[in-house]
């Protein structure tokens, strides 16, 4: 069994600590400052944001903002953009899984590494149209 106390651990804004990652899940305790913000992105895999201190607002992709407190617990699914920003200084922790998902580049084979710069710039010109 490992343990931790998630509220006591050092860690610092923008440096994500890694507590546990297996072929099952990955752990991530998450430092921002009142104000910092994790912009619009999204993952591979299914998340769970719980809020350990601090009070947060999450704008999901549907546009409606949801603030949390300490004991808030978010669910996304997998490519489910969102933004979190901190009301105040927080700590969050991230759950992720399975790890790494579908699409993940820590997940892709030799051979659709070796193919993944081609497949960007195909897709950027095809952007530009």
């Amino acid at each position: 069994m490992k343990s931790w106390d998630v509220t006591a651990l050092d860690a610092e804004p923008r440096m994500p600590r890694i507590l546990s990652s297996s072929g099952d899940a990955r752990v991530v305790v998450l430092v921002l400052g009142a104000g910092e913000r994790l912009q619009e992105h999204e993952v591979h895999e299914r998340s769970w944001i719980v809020v350990v201190a601090g009070e947060v607002d999450v704008d999901p992709d549907t546009g409606e903002r949801v603030r949390g407190e300490v004991g808030a617990l978010f669910e996304f699914e997998p490519q489910e953009r969102r933004e979190v920003t901190a009301r105040s200084d927080s700590r969050l922790l991230l759950l992720l899984a399975p790890w790494p998902g579908e699409g993940h580049p820590g997940a892709l084979s030799l051979e659709q590494k070796a193919n993944a710069r081609a497949h960007a710039a195909e897709y950027a010109e095809s952007r530009r149209g």
